[in-house]
C-alpha cells in the first residue's frame, strides 16, 4: 500500500515515457525528485478524495486539517516547478524517448507554456494509477499516513520521500548517486 502511494506521488516522473522505465535511462537529481513530489502532492490528494470520501469523513484530521496540509504543498508549486520540469526533461531525452522529437518540441516551448499541459497530464495519470485498484482499506492507511507526516514541514516530507526512494534504489526514476547510472541530469 505504501509503495502504491509513493508510486502515485512519483507518477509525474513517467509523463514523458508511455512505457514507463526505459532500458537505459539518465538519472535525476534527488532535489528535483523532491520538487516533483512537492509539485504532485495536491494532485495525489485530489485523486484520493472521491474514492475515500466516506472514510475521510469519519477521520477528524482528514475532515478538519488535510486541506490546509495539502495547501502548503500547493503554495510551493511555483518554487517546485523548475525541479519538476528538469526531472521531466531527463525522461524526455533518455532511453526510449531519445531522438523521438518530443524533447526538441518541448525545448522550443517556454517553460511556463508547458506547465498547464503537465498539470492536466499529471492529474489524469495520478488518478488512473492511484485509484485503479484502490481498496477501501487503503483510504484509512492514507489518512493515517497523512496525519503522521502533517507536523513536518512540506520540504522535509518531500525530502524524506526522495531519501526513501534513494534507499530503496528506485529505478524509475533512477536517482543520481545511487546504483548504476549514467550520472546525467537535465539543466
Amino acid at each position: 500500500m505504501k509503495t502504491k502511494i509513493l508510486s502515485a506521488a512519483l507518477a509525474v516522473t513517467a509523463l514523458a515515457s508511455a512505457q514507463g522505465a526505459a532500458a537505459q535511462q539518465a538519472c535525476v537529481q534527488a532535489e528535483d525528485l523532491s520538487d516533483t513530489i512537492t509539485y504532485a502532492m495536491p494532485a495525489v490528494f485530489g485523486a484520493v478524495q472521491a474514492p475515500c470520501s466516506a472514510i475521510f469523513a469519519e477521520n477528524e484530521f482528514m475532515t478538519n486539517e488535510a486541506g490546509a496540509f495539502v495547501d502548503q504543498f500547493r503554495s510551493m508549486g511555483d518554487a517546485a516547478w523548475p525541479g519538476t520540469l528538469r526531472l521531466l526533461k531527463v525522461f524526455m531525452t533518455s532511453g526510449e524517448n531519445a531522438g523521438d522529437g518530443m524533447a526538441e518540441a518541448v525545448a522550443q516551448m517556454p517553460d511556463d507554456a508547458l506547465r498547464p499541459l503537465v498539470d492536466v497530464i499529471l492529474t489524469q495519470m495520478v488518478e488512473e494509477r492511484l485509484t485503479k485498484d484502490m481498496k477501501v482499506s487503503t483510504c484509512s492507511d492514507i489518512a493515517e499516513a497523512m496525519e503522521l507526516i502533517a507536523p513536518l514541514p512540506p520540504e522535509n516530507i518531500a525530502g524524506l520521500a526522495a531519501f526513501l526512494a534513494r534507499q530503496a534504489d528506485l529505478k524509475n526514476p533512477q536517482i543520481c548517486g545511487t546504483g548504476e547510472t549514467s550520472s546525467t541530469s537535465a539543466e
